[in-house]
């Protein structure tokens, strides 16, 4: 092994295995260090809690791979769920196909470990015995003589006229059968071994794409078994059946390879041809095909026949009430959101229809109820975090937006700030901004009511609601804007006819303040408390104002401050 020639080999090898160790390392830390989660249905026999099951079924399952090698007259898509029933007892009849399986593959086994035999060997197909004899090859010379047994007879003479012995041309030799059966079982075999769930669950009950690989040994070994039938067999007739009966074999696959190709070609055929193998899954998927295809009646169909397959799968459940919510047939499709949450508690887009029809029918305190349950769900183990991170922030707008039409403007900016932080990135949030733009505008907090409109619209420049309510709110600080500069001007005339009077250098600080003229807000707070210096309103008005202008860099915190002032209480 570790002569000079096989130096590159193993150097090859080396290096193969520390590219597997580094992609497997990648692959584990991307995956957050744990391995994948996956439902129920994905692997049916790695979720059953009885040891014999699991074992029974995991030992069927290679059986079931092999039969599609050799027979793949039933293809599916997806072979989840109930596709393969589990093997339950030892009773089942399938076990015999186990125990046959296994056997054959032993003995498969033990044959490709002998060694060559020394009475035979093969040279492409055509026997000849070494025995001091020679059989002719049919081409007018003879095989050599292995055992260098001297000819005393006369010279012979072969077919060209020319005298003494005549070797045969060199032939390319095939390796033993032995070997060949060796190395076709290890490439059926070494690369099926991570889908056996030997060393760890994995999502699926039978996947052909796994078989791309162990076809190619299962096709080597087919051709070794026709090789060593054609060598075993002596009449013209015998091989020229086994020929036929092989052409035959190439052209049922490719035949049946063509009408898969079909099968494939779209969506709709390809769940079709999935009925017979996995109903449930295949007539789900179906109704989808045909709801975007706007066949509502064959979806609905589809969708019930998936679900008289399999009563609890909670996404059919879900699919079927949001194709008769589309239709206006309210009830029912809260019925079935109802029976798709009870079937997964975790399953936030069932939340949110739920609430959305519930709001619709006037039962608003289920519909509050429905919405804050949906916004407690942790979205862990979860086959799609993002979508239900979405549907969540989903329902914290919706909440909001029921708070926010029954007056509760505080709350209503609570849940849409609790919306805010849940929201996934791929989250369109310019209806949220808006929304609580609009509950800022109801509180009169309208610098903030701005600021959360021009969020709006520079998320989606196009968003019509927004800039039907910024338009409103620019409208409103318009009229407040021109109402503060008339405000000015009275508390002004009113500090000149009486500048002696702290409330008038108070009011008209306090105006000077709203309208952002902050330096002459400043000298008429300052002035009020010289007349006035235990005024607790001006006092903390004068301290908001500083705070202002030390953002602002106008004034300097800790400056000295004015006469009058009173120390901060």
């Amino acid at each position: 092994l570790f002569q000079k020639k096989n130096v590159s080999v193993l150097l090859s090898l080396c290096v193969l295995a520390s590219w597997g160790v580094i992609l497997l390392s990648a692959r584990l830390y991307w995956m957050g260090n744990k391995p994948p989660n996956f439902s129920n249905s994905d692997n049916p026999a790695a979720d059953s809690p009885h040891f014999l099951t699991r074992t029974l079924t995991f030992l069927h399952l290679p059986v079931a791979n092999a039969w599609l090698l050799l027979c793949p007259d039933r293809l599916s898509f997806d072979w989840s769920m109930d596709a393969v029933p589990l093997v339950r007892s030892l009773a089942d009849w399938r076990n015999l196909h186990t125990v046959a399986f296994y056997g054959g593959f032993v003995l498969l086994g033990l044959f490709g470990l002998q060694g060559p035999t020394s009475k035979a060997k093969e040279t492409n197909g055509k026997p000849y015995v070494a025995n001091g004899k020679s059989i002719t090859n049919g081409n007018g010379c003879h095989a050599p003589d292995t055992n260098h047994n001297t000819d005393q007879g006369p010279p012979k003479t072969t077919l060209n006229g020319s005298a003494g012995p005549h070797q045969c041309p060199p032939r390319a030799t095939l390796p033993p059968t032995q070997h060949l059966v060796l190395f076709s079982l290890g490439m059926l075999s070494l690369p099926f071994i991570p889908a056996t769930n030997l060393f760890f669950y994995v999502g699926f009950v039978i996947a052909e794409r796994v078989l791309y690989i162990p076809s190619m040994g299962f096709c080597l070994l087919v051709a070794a078994g026709a090789r060593t039938l054609h060598i075993r067999l002596r009449t013209k007739g015998c091989r020229a059946l086994l020929m036929g009966l092989c052409v035959g074999l190439v052209l049922l696959n490719g035949l049946r390879t063509v009408q898969r190709n079909r099968d494939w070609s779209n969506e709709e055929n390809l769940y079709r041809s999935g009925i017979g193998a996995n109903p449930a899954k295949a007539w789900g998927n179906l109704g989808n095909v045909l709801k975007n295809q706007g066949k509502m009646a064959e979806a609905e169909k589809a969708y019930r026949n998936a679900l008289h397959h399999r009563g609890n799968m909670a996404d059919m459940l879900y699919n079927l009430g949001l194709l008769l919510q589309e239709n206006e047939r309210l009830s029912e499709a809260l019925h079935y959101y109802k029976l798709a949450i009870g079937s997964r508690p975790t399953l936030a887009s069932a939340y949110l229809n739920t609430g959305i029809i519930l709001m619709n029918q006037g039962s608003l305190e289920e519909a509050k109820r429905t919405f804050l349950t949906c916004a407690d769900i942790p979205d862990e183990n979860l086959k799609d975090p993002h979508a239900h991170k979405s549907s969540v922030t989903s329902c914290l707008y919706n909440l909001g937006k029921l708070l926010h039409e029954q007056g509760h403007q505080e709350e209503a900016l609570s849940i849409y700030r609790e919306a805010v932080q849940k929201m996934p990135k791929q989250f369109a949030p310019h209806s949220l901004f808006n929304m609580m733009g609009e509950a800022y505008m109801r509180l009169s907090r309208l610098e903030e009511a701005g600021h959360w409109y021009r969020e709006s619209l520079r998320v989606k420049p196009d968003h019509i609601p927004a800039h039907l309510t910024y338009g409103k709110l620019l409208s409103i600080m318009e009229i407040q804007a021109s109402l503060n500069e008339a405000a000015e001007r009275q508390y002004e005339r009113a500090a000149g006819l009486r500048p002696d009077y702290p409330a008038a250098l108070m009011n008209l600080g306090a105006i000077l303040h709203l309208n952002g003229k902050l330096p002459e807000a400043e000298a008429n707070y300052l002035r009020a408390l010289q007349l006035k210096p235990d005024d607790v309103i001006t006092q903390s008005n004068l301290r908001k104002l500083w705070n202002i202008m030390e953002r602002q860099g106008l004034r300097v915190r800790g400056g000295a401050r004015g006469a009058g002032e009173r120390p901060s209480n």
